[in-house]
């Protein structure tokens, strides 16, 4: 589900106000507070199942690419697009990219005049063009998305 940059911040203040923001904090945290923070119930259950999945960071550090997304992917909660994200962002992987991304998707659509928006195996196989430096292009792209739309986005 997208959630707006606003939305998110509000939400993750919410969450620090009653330390739910570590493992321990949203094991510990009884739905209705979660609720009150502004949480689905499936988000809920998401931040519970990722809470309680181990997860050795040390190990991720060292994969390949494709195999850090096939390990976060099998916990529950985290999809394809979270892993991509994580794996550029929190490992700095310069190869990865993230084609089920909106904001990447409508820039790519912009930049390239395209009729509609590429879905996100058109956007993967023309990621594939800017092969090592992906995360790179993905950067680019979401600074295009922000100027051509003066909206909020990554920074």
């Amino acid at each position: 589900q997208q959630v707006s940059v606003a939305a998110a911040a509000a939400i993750w203040g919410r969450l620090q106000a009653v330390e739910a923001t570590a493992p321990e904090g949203v094991t510990a945290a009884s739905d209705e507070a979660l609720r009150a923070c502004g949480l689905s119930r499936q988000k809920i259950a998401y931040g519970r199942a990722i809470a309680a999945s181990v997860i050795d960071f040390t190990a991720l550090r060292r994969m390949p690419d494709a195999d850090v997304v096939a390990e976060l992917v099998r916990i529950k909660g985290i999809g394809v697009w979270t892993a991509e994200i994580y794996a550029m962002f929190s490992l700095g992987r310069a190869d990865v990219f993230a084609p089920g991304d909106l904001a990447l998707q409508e820039a790519a659509r912009l930049l390239f005049a395209l009729p509609e928006r590429p879905k996100e195996p058109e956007l993967r196989a023309l990621s594939l063009a800017w092969s090592p430096w992906r995360a790179v292009a993905a950067r680019l792209l979401w600074a295009y998305y922000r100027v051509a739309n003066r909206r909020e986005g990554v920074t």
